[in-house]
């Protein structure tokens, strides 16, 4: 996939728990692991705001888009 999250480096950086900000923004540990694992489909906006907010970043801090990815699933799909 072409979207990754930088979740579990934010956390690092900040030296701080995947439960411990589930706790803090309201959101499940699972929802946070599946985001964290690159398993999610998608993220609402609110739950971006969320843990933006909480960890003092910008949406762009925690997703990047990797446009390599999208040139491999093009080359395998053309």
């Amino acid at each position: 996939m072409p979207i990754s999250v930088n979740l579990n480096v934010l956390l690092a950086e900040r030296d701080m728990k995947l439960n411990d900000l589930a706790d803090a923004v309201g959101i499940t540990v699972q929802n946070l692991s599946n985001l964290k694992t690159g398993k999610a489909k998608a993220i609402r906006f609110s739950t971006l705001e969320a843990i933006c907010k909480h960890l003092n970043c910008q949406p762009g801090d925690l997703l990047k888009h990797d446009a390599s990815d999208d040139k491999k699933s093009a080359e395998q799909n053309g």
